[in-house]
């Protein structure tokens, strides 16, 4: 089978394999992740900062999100579980859409409350969205085996 997908192509497995992520435990993971963050910070010596514990959230509310799309590859109808084997193949083009959706949502917290202005947010924003493709790419890299598995049991 020829494996040459255009971006559009790629796109739309992620998206499929995306549509059974985990949203609720990863939306309350990101909230307990951000609200801790900032009660530590208001406990802590030194001010709050709400950018970071939002920034935080967003960070590990995605990474749950995409690590959970991922993680049971014969989950699904059909066409979920062959974007979900596409996508532990490619563990790193996978990460590509939700590093994308997190650098979307950083955006607006960067500009609002680190008043970086619009190019700064928008560098902030890229450079977050760049650690969460590392990192989901990376978390992603163990579970290949599993779409080796899922292929092979009937």
């Amino acid at each position: 089978m020829n494996e040459q997908l255009t971006r559009r192509d790629e796109m739309s497995l992620a998206g499929a394999a995306l549509r059974g992520a985990p949203w609720k435990p990863a939306a309350m993971a990101g909230a307990t992740v951000a609200g801790a963050s900032f009660v530590m910070g208001m406990l802590l010596p030194g001010p709050a900062d709400v950018s970071w514990a939002l920034s935080l959230g967003i960070t590990v509310f995605t990474l749950v999100a995409a690590i959970g799309a991922v993680a049971r590859p014969g989950v699904g109808d059909r066409v979920t579980r062959q974007a979900r084997q596409w996508s532990l193949k490619h563990p790193f083009r996978f990460a590509l859409y939700p590093a994308a959706g997190a650098a979307i949502l950083f955006y607006p917290i960067q500009l609002i409350f680190d008043n970086d202005g619009v190019f700064g947010a928008a560098f902030d924003s890229v450079w977050g969205a760049a650690l969460v493709w590392l990192m989901a790419g990376l978390l992603a890299l163990p579970l290949k085996n599993r779409a080796r598995r899922e292929r092979l049991t009937p």
